[in-house]
């Protein structure tokens, strides 16, 4: 099992580590107009530098805030389709910074006979 990078908590306190896409996916359809309104993705770390959130407005619209303080980014969109949410914050959270995960490495392969 690999090392937990991120946790995604809903309002009526559900989390999930790690989430997938398909998880994501999950908890935003379980969101509603009344005790469970918002999903925050976020490290798992005492002072995390990144977040994302997913908040429903009524039945079928959803405001998504990202939040990227070591990128200066902060923005607010909303949507509709859970499937689109779910995939862009998927994205958007692999281009994330994890401070505890081990830095990609490229090697060059020679080809000698």
């Amino acid at each position: 099992m690999g090392a937990q990078h991120y946790g995604a908590v809903s309002e009526n306190g559900d989390r999930i580590d790690d989430p997938s896409e398909d998880a994501l996916f999950m908890m935003i359809s379980d969101l509603n107009c009344s005790d469970n309104t918002f999903v925050v993705v976020q490290p798992s770390e005492d002072s995390p530098v990144w977040f994302a959130s997913v908040a429903v407005l009524d039945e079928d619209d959803y405001e998504i805030v990202r939040r990227d303080t070591t990128l200066n980014e902060h923005e607010v969109t909303t949507a509709t389709g859970i499937n689109d949410i779910a995939r862009d914050l998927t994205i958007w959270m692999a281009a994330r910074d994890f401070p505890r995960r081990p830095n990609r490495q490229v090697s060059a392969f020679s080809n000698t006979a």
